[in-house]
């Protein structure tokens, strides 16, 4: 079979400048010894992990986090050296295999350091731990000293190394800080309680290492704004630097109608030309993640404005157009043409939903190609 090419015209383009920008940007604003975690996890927010961290780790990171083992060891596969760090529970079983390929752990439990002590003393290299501190959000951690000694005395295994520790703030993307002084506090409290500091201390997640101060410690996490994205209207409005959008969904024309009033589009037949109108539709639909209650979002053809018409199809989408166009005529869902934009930020407050939330549910079923 020849080698797979994309002949469907619906594609998401990742501008890897931005990317690199973004990663600059941010080494500039921050302390020169504090290190930038780029986070990459959920396919590096649906712009492909692998890219995405080739150009991070170029433009000024050093080391990387994910959410799960199956994507840190994807990671491992294409980046050999670069440390990794996995935010979230992994099961025990998995130890081994983070020892030997030199990927890090979320650790917060005395019963799984139980464990793996039965397994340690077979590890190929030293496994590397951080330990998780939660100091607000509920999700996981340890939440007192006494939980996080008894972690900490756990850890104290052959072949284990208490490599760091952190914590992840709930408001840092909010106006209002009085919780997330308390979340600081807290946890500064519980590392100064600690016998002896581990090497990696980490707080700031994306918008906290922007517009907070005094949280860099050694390292921050850098999510949603390496992808150029604010996380929140807040920190969009302080941002210490202007932040250049990566991701961009482009489709084309494949077919273009002439509707007469009373003409019906789509499932149900739920919208009806109101007078003479041209309809084109585009090949893309609820299978690529661009689902139905996404109805009433416009798309931009030759600058202007075009609204969804009918019911959003599995594959396929119908657009009002402002006049004839050809088939072929480029199509922007997300991204700027001429002189508007359609941001993911506008497809969020259609769904009323959060930006981060947008690259992530478009499929695979869409190819992303990188525009170096």
């Amino acid at each position: 079979m020849e080698e797979l090419q994309n002949f469907r015209p619906t594609k998401a383009v990742i501008d890897l400048k931005a990317i690199q920008s973004n990663v600059s940007n941010l080494r500039k604003h921050l302390h020169s010894d504090v290190h930038i975690m780029a986070v990459i996890k959920a396919n590096a927010y649906g712009h492909g992990d692998i890219r995405v961290a080739e150009v991070a780790l170029k433009a000024g990171a050093t080391m990387l986090a994910v959410a799960t083992p199956e994507e840190a060891l994807h990671v491992r596969q294409f980046i050999a050296d670069a440390p990794i760090l996995i935010l979230g529970a992994v099961p025990v079983h998995f130890a081994p295999y983070a020892a030997k390929y030199n990927i890090t752990l979320t650790v917060f439990s005395t019963e799984w350091l139980e464990q793996v002590a039965a397994l340690a003393p077979q590890f190929e290299k030293p496994l590397l731990i951080h330990l998780k501190v939660d100091s607000g959000m509920g999700r996981i951690g340890v939440r007192t000293a006494e939980e996080l000694h008894a972690v900490y005395e756990a850890a104290q295994l052959e072949n284990v190394i208490v490599d760091g520790i952190f914590t992840h703030f709930a408001t840092a993307d909010e106006e209002q800080t009085t919780f997330y002084e308390h979340q600081l506090a807290t946890f500064k409290k519980l590392v100064a309680s600690l016998p002896k500091k581990p090497r990696i201390v980490h707080a700031a997640n994306t918008a906290a290492s922007l517009v907070k101060e005094h949280v860099q410690f050694d390292a921050v996490r850098f999510g949603i704004s390496l992808y150029g994205l604010s996380p929140s209207p807040y920190v969009e409005e302080h941002l210490p630097y202007d932040l250049r959008p990566a991701f961009s969904l482009e489709t084309e024309l494949v077919h273009v109608k002439q509707l007469h009033k009373g003409d019906t589009v789509g499932y149900g037949a739920t919208y009806e030309a109101t007078e003479d109108e041209w309809i084109g539709t585009i090949p893309v639909g609820y299978a690529d993640g661009v689902i139905r209650a996404l109805a009433n979002q416009e798309f931009l053809v030759q600058g202007m404005r075009a609204p969804i018409v009918g019911r959003i199809c599995m594959d396929q989408i119908m657009i009002k157009l402002p006049k004839k166009m050809s088939v072929g005529e480029r199509v922007v869902l997300i991204g700027k043409q001429g002189n508007d934009e359609i941001t993911m930020q506008e497809w969020a407050s259609r769904l009323n939903t959060i930006v981060y939330e947008i690259p992530c549910m478009l499929t695979p079923r869409i190819p992303r190609v990188y525009k170096a």
